[in-house]
């Protein structure tokens, strides 16, 4: 009795991994940064995040997010000179998120999102014997999921 169809082996692609999707090496910025100089880093190189790093192991991570809640609101009795002072004096240290959430480059992206839905964070330092190796962003998971879309066969 022959079969109309065959029994093929189903060739899946593995699911995509952390190194696919992250930034490689990473700006980083040192805990000792002043908050005006990583601002105009942040700034200059259009950057959301940026990982602070001691040794070339992450301590920190600073955010737009962390930059707006010290930055000049217009509710401040400060004139915009004292602002720059105080912002010269500030450390990144002082306004960072400590201990930030890492994932290794051999996780499955699935993993990544998982954790930074868990953790409500936008970006993972990605490291590798706890040293930097990578960033990813919410971004880079937002692309893969458009690539991931573009590459199905749309449904009749």
């Amino acid at each position: 009795m022959t079969h109309p169809f065959h029994d093929t082996e189903q060739t899946e692609t593995p699911p995509a991994q952390v190194r696919d999707l992250m930034t490689p090496a990473p700006l980083a910025i040192s805990p000792e940064t002043s908050v005006h100089a990583a601002y105009r880093l942040m700034q200059e190189q259009r950057l959301s995040h940026l990982p602070v790093c001691e040794d070339g192991r992450p301590v920190g991570l600073l955010s737009e997010r962390d930059l707006l809640l010290v930055l000049r609101s217009p509710a401040t009795s400060l004139a915009a000179h004292e602002v720059h002072s105080l912002l010269e004096r500030l450390t990144v240290a002082e306004i960072m998120t400590r201990f930030p959430v890492t994932i290794g480059p051999d996780q499955t992206v699935t993993e990544a999102a998982s954790r930074m839905l868990t953790h409500h964070v936008q970006a993972l330092p990605v490291t590798e014997h706890r040293r930097l190796v990578g960033l990813l962003t919410r971004t880079h998971l937002l692309y893969a999921f458009l690539r991931s879309q573009a590459a199905q066969p749309l449904a009749a």
